[in-house]
Formats: structure tokens, C-alpha cells, sequence
């Protein structure tokens, strides 16, 4: 089976612990305006990689997963290529590889990866349906579905801040969080940025920064909820 990506390389603790060869894999379902790898948005191609093939470079590089590495796949967003995603993260696993994946959460079949994905990260946009979809073209609900499913594993939500968007709803997704087990659980704050601005043709999304105070309140809503917020 291929697996199609648009960019291979390494990183420290910003895509799951430790050093990690991260995998960008090609193809999204969600056309979010100020989208840092608008690259990746785009169907696979028809030419890929083989899984064994990364297994191997995977296998070749486990030097360098140092303080807790591994193998992450990201996108893009990896359960476009579902099957292929699948296999992978088996193989790594088999082959004694911390797996981690980064997903937009929607893929209905995403809990059968669970027991192969030593470390998950999901993000969650906006804890409204309608205005998940305006933003991002997809609603929300499956992306709920999947968070409870996880929630007694190793989780970690980022929550993406778009001032102006739902940077006043902190309580909102408290509300969401808080009745669930998140004893396993971190929440990562990703302000809005422009740092794939120049990649995009026509870059259309209107400035979304969130201001210092604003941020901090929000992580103070997050710590007097006990929700454990951190930074990678």
C-alpha cells in the first residue's frame, strides 16, 4: 500500500514528545482559510510511498527518537488516506515505534486507530457546529464523537484561538470538557498565526491575533476548570 506526502522531516516536541520524523501527509477535508499547509489540502497523487518502505527509514532513524520519540503523520490530514494510515501506524507499532498522529478528528472510523496510536493529538476548532462549519467547511459532531471515544487514552486537544471567532467561548468548551474523563488529557492553546500566508495564491483570511490578555484569560478559564494546559 502508498502512502502520498508532501514533506518529510524532524522535530522536537512540537508534534508529540520527544524528536520525531514527521510525516505530512497529502490530501484534507477541511478547507480552513488560514490553513499554515494549504499544500497539503490538495488529493493525493498517483505517486506515493510504499508503508514498508517508511517502516524501514522509520526503523534506520530510531537514533534519533530521543526523550520519548517516534514517528508522528500529520497533513494535511492522515485519515484522508485512511487505509494506508491504518497500516502504517500497525507496522510502526510492530516494529517498536512510539506512533503519534495529528488529526482534524472527523473521519468516522478514526477510533480503530486508537490502539495503535501511542500518543493522539485532535484539534478542535470551535466548540459550535454551525460556526465549526462556516470556518472550516465540516461540522464539529464527529469530532466530539471521536474526543469521547478517546478519553481514556493519552490525549492531547489543541484548541486553534481566532479572535473575533471564539476566543470569548472559553466557557463553551468547558462545558464540553469538563463531564468528560480528562484525566488523560491536555489542551494545547495554538493562537491564530500567519505563518503559511505566503503559500496560499490569495490569501483571504482576515487577521484573527489573539491579544495577550485575551489568551491569558482563557488559559486561566481552562486552569480553574482543571484542565490541564501546556505548551509544546
Amino acid at each position: 500500500m502508498q502512502i502520498h506526502t508532501f514533506q518529510t522531516g524532524f522535530n522536537y516536541s512540537q508534534d508529540g514528545p520527544g524528536n520525531r520524523l514527521v510525516l505530512h501527509l497529502q490530501g484534507c477535508n477541511m478547507r480552513c482559510p488560514w490553513c499554515a499547509n494549504p499544500e497539503g489540502m490538495k488529493p493525493p497523487s498517483l505517486e506515493g510511498r510504499g508503508v514498508l518502505e517508511l517502516v524501514q527509514q522509520a526503523i534506520r532513524c530510531k537514533p534519533m527518537f530521543f526523550d520519548g520519540g517516534g514517528v508522528t503523520l500529520t497533513g494535511g490530514e492522515p485519515t484522508v488516506q485512511f487505509d494506508a494510515t491504518a497500516e502504517l501506524l500497525r507496522e510502526l507499532q510492530a516494529a517498536g515505534i512510539h506512533t503519534c498522529i495529528e488529526t482534524n478528528g472527523t473521519h468516522p472510523r478514526l477510533p480503530e486507530l486508537y490502539p495503535h496510536i501511542d500518543h493522539l493529538i485532535i484539534d478542535f476548532k470551535h466548540p459550535h457546529d454551525d460556526a465549526h462549519r462556516r470556518l472550516t467547511g465540516l461540522g464539529n459532531a464527529q469530532i466530539k464523537r471521536n474526543i469521547e471515544a478517546a478519553q481514556h487514552r493519552q490525549l492531547q486537544v489543541r484548541l486553534i484561538l481566532l479572535h473575533g471567532h471564539n476566543t470569548h467561548l472559553a466557557q463553551d468548551y468547558i462545558d464540553f470538557f469538563t463531564p468528560l474523563n480528562t484525566a488523560h488529557m491536555t489542551f494545547e492553546l495554538l493562537p491564530y498565526h500567519e505563518f503559511g500566508r505566503d503559500k496560499w495564491d490569495n490569501y483571504a483570511f482576515a487577521s484573527a491575533f489573539v491579544p495577550e490578555d485575551v489568551l491569558l484569560a482563557f488559559k486561566q478559564a481552562l486552569t480553574q476548570a482543571n484542565l490541564k494546559e501546556i505548551s509544546t
